[in-house]
């Protein structure tokens, strides 16, 4: 099943993607009709609460993890922005595990039960900073740096011989399988699960399998997985007017 988030009908929810339309997956919505595709306005997949990172290493079970903030995340046909204090960015497509239900603790055997669906993800980083800083939060935790779509995939038989594809402009740069990640996604989540609880929503990101690539405002990335999809979005520099009021309300 192929799931998507959208906003209709002055609601958000997680739906079925069914050709032309969706079905809301949320029965107490009250939307149980089928809603054209036309008529709905596609969202980021994941609302998490937290975004965890596998980074080589780690299946040791090494500090091999990083974090990036949930505000990094951008969906299908969302822009990827340059910030103007970097220099080279990087772009890593890999294998994203979006979790089902509440987890700590878990054995690699018992995760199945805890994922909800598989999607293609990038790990989007600003290398001369994370060169600079030695340490991955701004590097990796800028706003759009965390792509994620272009649907949750909840049934994939085997998410561990998945080929995974780079394309810039269409033409493919990077091509592996997620036979190559630092751990496959059910030990993943046991490695992540050890260190902190994971909540329904949180993405874990299994690590991208390829040799990152370097991109630049103009171009349009996409990750490709077999069975997955494919992830499409476009880079851009930031803006002039970069620092903006988004109106709202200062703490009291």
């Amino acid at each position: 099943m192929q799931v998507i988030r959208v906003s209709a009908m002055k609601q958000s929810f997680y739906a079925r993607l069914m050709g032309d339309s969706v079905l809301c997956l949320d029965r107490s919505k009250g939307l149980d009709a089928p809603i054209p595709l036309s008529q709905v306005v596609i969202l980021p997949l994941a609302v998490p609460s937290k975004i965890v990172c596998l980074a080589a290493g780690a299946a040791g079970g090494g500090p091999g993890l990083f974090l990036k903030p949930p505000t990094a995340v951008i969906g299908p046909g969302g822009t990827i922005v340059v910030p103007r204090e970097a220099g080279r960015v990087d772009y890593a497509g890999g294998l994203a595990v979006v979790v089902g239900r509440t987890c700590r603790n878990l054995r690699p055997e018992d995760a199945p039960a805890h994922i909800f669906g598989y999607a293609c993800a990038a790990d989007v980083t600003a290398r001369d900073l994370l060169e600079h800083d030695g340490l991955p939060a701004r590097a990796k935790g800028f706003d759009t740096f965390a792509p994620v779509g272009p649907w949750i995939e909840t049934d994939v038989e085997d998410p561990t011989a998945l080929a995974v594809s780079v394309l810039v402009g269409g033409r493919a740069v990077a091509q592996a399988s997620t036979a190559d990640l630092p751990a496959d996604p059910w030990t993943a989540l046991s490695i992540v699960s050890r260190v902190m609880t994971l909540l329904p929503g949180d993405v874990v990101f299994a690590g991208a399998p390829g040799a990152p690539v370097p991109i630049a405002p103009g171009d349009e990335v996409a990750v490709e997985i077999a069975g997955l999809g494919r992830l499409i979005n476009s880079v851009a520099g930031a803006p002039d007017d970069a620092a903006r009021d988004e109106g709202a309300a200062p703490l009291q």
